[in-house]
């Protein structure tokens, strides 16, 4: 860690004015600023500020830098395409209070981002740079493993966005590194996890206030950047003028079509980006095309894990705490169609092949988790691209599920509701909702932000509230839901959850793990 203190000018006029933007994070959640960056009167800061470098500053780690920047000391940024990272910071110079101000915290992530260290590929960073003490890394999914193995090797304290990782494999090989390794402060960025509705949920279950729980839904509104469609391919592919079917417009040739035109409306690569750094693991050359950076690179399978992938590890995350679950027993998978790449035939005049390359626009996902202890075992079912679970017929026909997303607990004696990330959690019947404001708080409240969690945890001030130990077994659940849709629909793949092993259909454990680019492997 840095020998220097933090100056009261490099932190006062800034973060002391006001608690840090309500934008960085979501709705209902504490945004406190740490003591030390308040000083006053008597005070005397601590001997030291984290050393942070921010591997993807693109949405999420900008947001994740903005909230460390004022209160700890960012040495080094290390994005593909700096450029839009500096953009980043632009726009967040120009966030405004409700009355018409300037939030200093813009200017503050400014004077950081601009006196740290740039790099584009991280492997030279954590080679050269030997003051990090911390990497928080948030780009695209497929690489969050790569950085967070390589940093952990060096010591590094580690934040990873969420999903943790892609695969099984990823998920197990970090948190054994987490083991292994105590004095690393791990933590994976589902804030909901700090939140206080989460916690009030976990202890209303855990406190038997609906019953024993059996049957538990999960929903959201995501994906909302594209998925199921084909990748865009060049030259143009024209569609037959006809067939058996009356004409040449049918669901091949369709598909054919949106990806000739995304093709011809590409546009040239962001200067300076080092998109062989972006594909970076992926074992197959993949053509820069913007559809896939910035953002839209969640729904393609070389990128991202899809809507379950993102959302999964802030509603699947309540349910998992709060029943004591490790992984299922048996999943079961159905979509809509998958987004596909054409296949050259296995030979001549053969038929045509394709490969699925880009996540369906909605899925359901069935788990089945086994017994714990006197709790009875659980069906966890899964809903995204809109798609919601039937109401409870206890449920008030004047309460709305919300869209965006939500989980239903169903006990023995009622249900429980809350929306994405913990928040807002009600129980009905309404006589419950009583009993429940009677439940003693017995987990801690984490009265800072998840960031400020986690750095406080790696300067040895209380734990990081979502560490490795937990993430990593989420994760894995998480992922499995994609690991039995790739077994086929509606096909139940049963699990060994010790072993890490597909029973019944041995073909699909290559999904538990993928290949990488020489030098890349996890």
């Amino acid at each position: 860690m840095s020998e220097k203190n933090p100056t009261r000018r490099d932190f006062v006029e800034t973060a002391a004015k006001s608690a840090l933007a309500a934008a960085l994070v979501p709705a209902g959640f504490p945004m406190i600023v740490p003591r030390h960056v308040l000083g006053g009167p008597g005070y005397q800061a601590p001997s030291d500020t984290l050393n942070i470098a921010i591997v993807g500053f693109g949405g999420m780690g900008s947001g994740n830098a903005n909230v460390l920047a004022q209160a700890e000391n960012l040495v080094a940024i290390c994005d593909v395409d700096l450029g839009f990272a500096d953009r980043n910071v632009s726009d967040k110079e120009k966030e405004k209070n409700r009355d018409g101000t300037l939030r200093p915290e813009g200017a503050k992530l400014r004077a950081q981002f601009d006196k740290a260290a740039k790099y584009r590929d991280f492997r030279e960073m954590l080679d050269k740079q030997k003051d990090i003490d911390a990497v928080l890394v948030a780009t695209p999914d497929h690489n969050h493993a790569v950085v967070a193995k390589a940093a952990m090797q060096l010591g590094k304290h580690v934040y990873v966005q969420k999903p943790l990782t892609t695969t099984v494999h990823e998920a197990r090989t970090l948190a054994q590194m987490a083991r292994d390794n105590p004095k690393i402060v791990t933590q994976m960025g589902n804030q909901g996890h700090s939140g206080d509705g989460t916690r009030n949920v976990v202890e209303w279950i855990q406190a038997g206030v609906i019953g024993p729980v059996r049957e538990v839904h999960v929903w959201t509104n995501r994906p909302i950047w594209p998925q199921g469609v084909p990748r865009p391919t060049a030259p143009a592919q024209q569609v037959a003028a006809g067939s058996s079917f009356g004409n040449g417009w049918n669901s091949r040739s369709i598909s054919n079509a949106i990806a000739s035109a995304m093709s011809a409306g590409g546009s040239p690569m962001p200067d300076g980006m080092r998109w062989d750094l972006y594909v970076g693991g992926n074992s197959e050359d993949i053509p820069y095309h913007p559809v896939y950076h910035p953002f839209n690179w969640r729904g393609w399978t070389n990128f991202g894990v899809g809507a379950l992938g993102d959302m999964g590890a802030h509603l699947i995350d309540q349910p998992y705490w709060a029943l004591g679950l490790t992984q299922p027993v048996s999943i079961e998978a159905t979509s809509t169609p998958w987004g596909t790449m054409p296949l050259p035939p296995l030979e001549a005049g053969g038929r045509m092949r394709s490969t699925p390359i880009c996540y369906p626009q909605a899925m359901l996902v069935h788990y089945e988790f086994p017994a714990r202890g006197k709790q009875p075992p659980v069906k966890l079912s899964w809903y995204d691209g809109g798609l919601q679970p039937p109401r409870p017929d206890v449920l008030p026909d004047d309460i709305e599920m919300v869209r965006e997303g939500g989980v239903i607990f169903i006990g023995d004696k009622g249900i429980l509701m809350h929306e994405t990330y913990g928040n807002n959690p009600r129980i009905w019947p309404e006589s419950l909702m009583e009993k429940a404001k009677a439940v003693p708080k017995t987990l801690p409240r984490i009265t800072v932000s998840h960031e400020f969690n986690w750095a406080a945890a790696c300067k040895g001030q209380g734990k990081a509230s979502s560490p490795f130990e937990y993430a990593a077994g989420l994760t894995e659940t998480m992922v499995l839901g994609i690991v039995a849709l790739r077994a086929g629909q509606g096909k139940k793949i049963l699990y060994d959850g010790a072993a890490a092993n597909v029973t019944n259909v041995a073909a699909v454990n290559q999904y538990l793990t993928r290949e990488y680019r020489t030098g890349w492997a996890v």
